[in-house]
């Protein structure tokens, strides 16, 4: 038996036979702990360096010895975890990874210890994140069309924007989406115990060295069977989430008046993969199914060819490839890139009227995603409204505390309420569970400000999502006795409807919004003070003298005559009527409010639970570019003295 490689795409998997760690010389606790100390633990993911060589640019595809035991006694936790959680002494993981160099080893380690523990697994190789995520909970419901044995959960390796030297753990069960904060929280407590123990790492060599040579061998050489039934359940979960419907004939329906719509008037997509794991998912099949005209740009996997965030260069490329398409057909007006666990995406636009691609901002394409999906359950009939213009069922959209208010906008005109979380996939996923269990349909949530939506009853951010969101925007036009989906939001909104639309068109309709990019240098601070409750303490000492001095340019230049502070803590949302350091690590903003109570603005920050950093945002009603720096300026400017101030 040799080292084994990927058949499809010739990618190294592991040698079966060749420990990962020397067992009589496993890395000492000291070096183990070094390690660690660079690793960021979050229900978003566990992340850190893993490129040997220590550059976060690297694409080296070694790890250290002490990562290795990491990610050994990380997986330990994890078994134990779910053993505990599941009852079942011998429960299932499905494995998988993204496109970066290092993803193989570290599933290697993990997988040998699941296995040397008595946990079978189910290896996909690479696979996007809401791909995997789909297949766990399909295969769960249905282990008998799955290819295998039920699964109790999965371990997905990835860092998922962070640059590719980075790598990570994402953790979950059968849901559909990574374990809650709660849950996460445990994995992590017992993790650090793990490693605070002195037996551990014998624990983890010797788990290692349990797994069978031979068994190992036929989880790698198996896991192109897997992956054929992660693409179909993936798919079938995708059509279910694209039209709401659960049954074929309806699905059916839905997706034959799209491609009619395509054929009377073509769409063209450019998918610039980016080398990500969406190269080997459902991409291409899915959207030629539905009628696009489908072109593809660094579309092999680790085929990265620019930084992996997809917001601003990083979208460039595609639009610079999208102009020579459009150029030879009128028809390709939209792109988008997708990050490396494809899990989120954001989109370059054709602006007919001024003859340009665009590159929407993250909030903006959030947006467009909210009002494309309102305006669907209407166009659907999921939703209907009463004489006293009601919806029914309630309506409700969630999403995380620093996305724009114009999500607000676009809810009071569906007459749907907006519900926020701190920032955090699963923290915004429990609250629409929440919010669904108190009677409301929740289709369409997620975290606005880092891009990318999450649409039920998917759990999980999803490009492909987001691009049917908007075709079905563009596709789904009127028709006998039917207004279209964009009709229906120029109803609800006020916007004059052009029946001759275009994603100008779509974008100008959005309410107005001047809103601080998470991804633009001026969001993200380093600060000295590490508790963050008693930063936002200082902060509020400091915001309290400066308001009265600022009230006067507040309510000349936007309106503004009042505030109100809100915490955010998990899926809580908690006005604060004084002491802003009770939002702890949690978010906090300060909504800026008009003489009518409205919020015209606001100011926030939160500390990073996957980066070493402190991010702020402002925002202001209307094209107001000026006064949203002029707002962001006096938010760092408070946030730097009370990180300088003495208590």
């Amino acid at each position: 038996m040799a080292r084994i490689t990927h058949p499809a795409t010739g990618f190294y998997m592991g040698d079966p036979e060749a420990l990962p760690l020397d067992r009589k010389a496993p890395p000492t606790r000291d070096e183990v702990y070094a390690a660690l100390s660079t690793m960021i633990l979050s229900a978003s993911g566990w992340r850190k360096v893993f490129a040997a060589d220590g550059n976060e640019e690297s694409r080296g595809d070694i790890i250290s010895a002490a990562d290795c035991a990491l990610v050994g006694a990380a997986a330990l936790a994890f078994a134990r975890y779910l053993k505990k959680k599941t009852g079942n002494d011998a429960p299932t993981v499905v494995v998988g990874l993204d496109t970066r160099p290092t993803g193989p080893v570290i599933a290697d380690a993990m997988i040998r210890v699941l296995m040397g523990v008595g946990i079978a697994v189910r290896y996909l190789f690479i696979a996007a994140a809401p791909e995997i995520m789909a297949f766990t909970r399909k295969a769960a419901e249905n282990p008998e069309a799955s290819g295998g044995a039920k699964p109790d959960g999965f371990v997905y390796v990835s860092a998922s924007h962070n640059p590719i030297g980075h790598n990570g753990l994402k953790f979950g069960l059968t849901d559909g989406g990574v374990l809650d904060g709660k849950e996460a929280k445990l994995l992590i407590d017992d993790f650090r115990y793990l490693l605070s123990g002195e037996g551990t790492m014998d624990a983890v060599c010797k788990a290692m060295a349990d797994c069978p040579a031979q068994a190992l061998a036929d989880v790698y050489i198996a896991s192109t069977h897997q992956k054929r039934y992660a693409i179909s359940a993936y798919t079938l979960f995708t059509r279910e989430v694209v039209t709401g419907f659960e049954g074929l004939e309806d699905q059916e329906r839905i997706l034959d008046a799209i491609a009619a719509s395509l054929e009377r008037r073509p769409l063209g997509i450019l998918a610039e993969l980016n080398g990500s794991a969406r190269t080997v998912s459902i991409d291409a099949n899915f959207l030629t199914g539905i009628g696009v005209k489908l072109e593809k740009l660094n579309d092999r996997p680790r085929e990265i060819a620019h930084r992996i965030v997809p917001e601003g260069e990083s979208l460039k490329t595609c639009r610079q490839v999208l102009e020579k398409l459009n150029d030879d057909s009128d028809a390709f007006v939209l792109g988008y890139v997708p990050d490396c666990d494809g899990d989120r995406g954001n989109v370059v636009l054709y602006d007919e009227k001024a003859d340009v691609m665009r590159i929407p901002e993250a909030q903006d394409v959030f947006a467009l995603s909210v009002l494309a999906e309102l305006s669907f359950l209407v166009y659907s009939k999921a939703v209907s409204y009463g004489p006293d213009g009601k919806p029914s069922p309630k309506l409700a959209v969630v999403v995380n505390d620093p996305t724009s208010l114009r999500i607000d906008s676009i809810a009071r005109a569906f007459g749907a309420e907006v519900f926020r979380a701190e920032v955090g996939e699963a923290n915004v996923v429990n609250r629409a569970r929440e919010a669904r269990e108190a009677g409301y349909l929740v289709k369409i949530l997620g975290e606005g400000s880092n891009g990318g939506n999450i649409t039920h009853p998917s759990a999980v951010r999803d490009p492909i999502d987001t691009v049917a969101a908007l075709v079905k925007l563009y596709a789904l036009r009127a028709s006998t006795g039917l207004k279209g989906v964009y009709e229906i939001w120029c109803d609800k909104s006020g916007t004059s409807y052009n029946s001759e639309f275009g994603f100008a068109d779509i974008l100008a309709s959005l309410p107005k919004y001047s809103c601080t990019s998470a991804f633009e240098p001026e969001a993200a601070m380093t600060v000295k003070t590490a508790d963050h409750g008693v930063l936002k303490e200082r902060y509020e000492r400091i915001f309290l003298r400066d308001w009265p001095e600022r009230l006067e340019e507040l309510k000349k230049r936007f309106g503004v005559v009042s505030w109100r502070a809100f915490a955010y803590n998990g899926t809580a949302e908690r006005p604060l009527a004084g002491n802003f350091g009770l939002s702890g690590k949690g978010g906090l903003k300060i909504l800026l409010l008009g003489e009518e109570g409205d919020a015209r603005g606001s100011l926030w920050m939160r500390g990073s639970g996957t980066e070493a950093i402190f991010r702020i945002m402002a925002e202001i009603a209307g094209n107001d570019r000026e006064g949203e720096r002029w707002l962001l300026a006096w938010q760092a400017a408070m946030i730097t003295e009370a990180d300088g101030a003495v208590t």
